[in-house]
Order: structure tokens, then sequence, then C-alpha cells
């Protein structure tokens, strides 16, 4: 089961400061994917919002998906106008469980203000192993990906008032995350509307490197998330755009892996794919040296972020 917090469309109603009455819903699913019969070995157990000092709304989630207990962070806009579908920034870690040795995404975008500025839900989860958001070719409870589309972004959409659809829902990360965020977009090209990617190992081309390897198995299972290898697959898909604008894939420079950038940026040209491209200046690799702002308003370039 998955337990949720039912908006006032839903039935329900917000009680106490902001708190939202608890109940229970199936998870939908998306359009293009089969119907997910939810069993008792992937079905999840999400717990109501705690309110943290910082001011996130926190779930914590039981998942056979996943090793051990992880969270799910979500800040609100002050004013939440619950009649409006608001997009969604899910803002992917770089490390396992509550690391914070790159610092905490969702609190730069708060001290930057940012869920006001552009009247946005940005949602962090957690994940128990390092998150290359993969799934595992045989461990059943190290499956990222399946984690992340089947059990995280179906709680959101059942829980908040959130534009559920492609153009909602975009993704941002660094490094790992970088990663994690352009692969979720070209293997579900379908259910995510842009990805941005800041000093990423785009051009990473086989297992072993950077602690990947408990994560992806075996060489194969790499191969399936091997970037240059999505982008060749998704090219003629990416390069028909309409309806709507080019520039569903971001990609920021300059930080550790600033070849891999450029060697990615010649890729997507060769391969004709629009992209949107932001050179810098060398920055650290962390969530707080700069390149979130440019990559939120990337991802946002209207008021509510309609790509």
């Amino acid at each position: 089961m998955i337990v949720r917090y039912c908006m006032p469309n839903a039935g329900a109603h917000i009680v106490g400061r902001g708190v939202l009455l608890a109940c229970l819903f199936g998870a939908p699913s998306f359009a293009d994917e089969p119907p997910q019969q939810q069993s008792s070995r992937t079905r999840a157990v999400i717990s109501a919002a705690e309110k943290s000092p910082a001011g996130f709304l926190t779930h914590r989630v039981q998942s056979p998906r996943q090793t051990g207990e992880t969270t799910i962070r979500v800040l609100l806009p002050d004013r939440l106008n619950i009649e409006v579908r608001h997009p969604v920034i899910y803002v992917l870690p770089v490390e396992a469980k509550d690391g914070a040795r790159f610092g905490d995404g969702l609190l730069e975008i708060k001290k930057l203000d940012l869920h006001n500025r552009y009247e946005a839900i940005f949602v962090a989860p957690s994940f128990s192993d390092l998150p290359w958001y993969a799934d595992h070719p045989t461990d059943a409870r190290i499956r990222q990906e399946s984690y992340f589309v089947q059990t995280v972004v179906p709680f959101i959409e059942q829980t908040y008032p959130v534009l559920a659809e492609r153009k909602g829902r975009l993704l941002l990360g660094f490094s790992k995350s970088g990663w994690g965020a352009w692969s979720l977009l070209l293997r579900r090209p379908a259910i995510f509307g842009r990805a941005a990617a800041w000093d990423a190992p785009l051009m990473m081309q086989h297992i072993g490197k950077f602690g990947n390897r408990p994560i992806f198995g075996t060489e194969q299972t790499f191969a399936a998330y091997r970037m240059t290898d999505l982008l060749r697959l998704r090219a003629a898909a990416l390069r028909a755009v309409k309806p709507g604008p080019p520039g569903r894939l971001i990609l920021i420079d300059r930080g550790n892996f600033q070849a891999d950038h450029q060697q990615m940026r010649q890729l997507l040209r060769e391969l004709k794919i629009p992209h949107k491209y932001h050179d810098g200046p060398h920055r650290r690799h962390n969530w707080h040296s700069g390149w979130v702002p440019i990559a939120v308003a990337l991802l946002l370039p209207g008021k509510h972020g309609a790509p």
C-alpha cells in the first residue's frame, strides 16, 4: 500500500498548519507503460509527513526495492494554491541515505527562495545505496530506477497538487545524479519533460567507476544505461520536438567533468539533438557553488515552467 495525503479535490481537507489528512489510494500508471501490478514484493509503505526544522515535509518509506528506510522530502511554495497544478522538480541526490558531504540541494533551493519564485514544488528522495538510478539485475533490493519511477513519482502525484504529466516532471542533478537525471529522461522520455545535469560523468563507457559496480552489477546492465548509447537510440525522437520547444536536455558547465561535458556537447551536435547549454566559471563540486539557480531557470523558463 501507499500511504498518502489527500488533497481537497480528492474529498479530504487540510487541517492544522498545512498538514493534510492521510488516506489510501492506488498508484496511477504512466501513459507509455503497462499498468504495474503491486504485489507484496513491490509494495511500499509511506508515512504521513513530518515537518522538519528546515520547513520540509518528510515522508518515511519502507520499500522492498531499497535495502533500508528512505525518505521523500518535499518543499512547497509558502502560499500553495491547491487549485493550481504545479510543476515538480525532482532534486536527485548524489549520496546514499542522508549524506551531506556535497551539501543539500533542497536547502540550497529554499535558501534561494526558488520554490516561491517559480511557484514550483521541489522533491528530494533518498536512496539506501549509492544512487546511480539503475536497477540491479539480480538484487531486488537495489532497484533504484523502479523505486523512483514506480514509487516516488506516483506518490507525489497522488499526494500534492502537481502537474501530473510529462511537462510537469523535471529532473535536476549533478555528478551521479546528473547522470541519473539524463538517464531517467532518456530511458523514460514519455514520463519526464526536461533534465538538467551539471558536472556529471556523462561520457562514462564501462562499469567500475565512482562506486557504481554494486548498483549496475554487470557490464550488460550498465550498457542499458550508457549515456552515449541512449542518445543514439533516442536521437530521432528528441529531434521531433513538436509540439513544444526544443531543449529537453540541459547541459551546464564547468566543473570536474568539463571534458565529459565538452565531448557530450559535441555528440549532441553530431546527432542534431536539440539541447540547452550554459557555460560558466569553474565551480566547486557541490550543491552550493552557484549552478542550481541556473539549472532551475532553464528547467522552468516560463512562470509555471511549461515546456
